[in-house]
């Protein structure tokens, strides 16, 4: 974890202990008023404000009850933040929820103020790197060409 001095680190363990709190206020009052998300790998998922940072939590804290997050690294410079994150718990309909992955946040007086999002959720059906492979680049598994 960063310093909790730096006012990066410190938004960080806010918004950590929100999520972990379930406390949706705490959690939103972590963002700016115009925040912006992106979201690199989906961009039609991308947006601004944190108005939209509460609907999404109060969908995740109403289906996934039980939800904790943990950062397993930081780094940082000036006022850009890499975290890596993983967010475990129990969906309401019984089935698990693990997602993993990084967010780099952007911090502006004390607040998160952009994050490009690469957090996924964790899946293990699709295969090994050869096939993961294969997939990306439209060849058959296997095949030499």
């Amino acid at each position: 974890m960063m310093n909790t001095a730096d006012p990066a680190g410190d938004i960080l363990q806010r918004l950590l202990r929100s999520v972990n709190a379930h406390s949706l206020d705490d959690l939103v009052a972590c963002f700016a008023g115009d925040y912006l998300n992106e979201t690199p790998v989906h961009p039609q998922r991308g947006f601004r404000g944190r108005e939209q940072v509460r609907r999404n939590w109060t969908q995740i804290f109403s289906q996934v009850p039980d939800i904790r997050a943990r950062v397993h690294g930081t780094a940082g410079h000036g006022d850009t933040l890499w975290t890596e994150w993983e967010m475990s718990g129990t969906r309401t309909d019984a089935a698990s929820f693990l997602m993993r992955g990084v967010v780099i946040f952007g911090v502006t007086k004390g607040l998160i103020s952009s994050a490009r999002f690469y957090l996924e959720p964790v899946e293990d059906v699709s295969g090994d790197v050869n096939a993961a492979v294969s997939r990306v680049v439209g060849s058959a598994p296997g095949s030499r060409e």
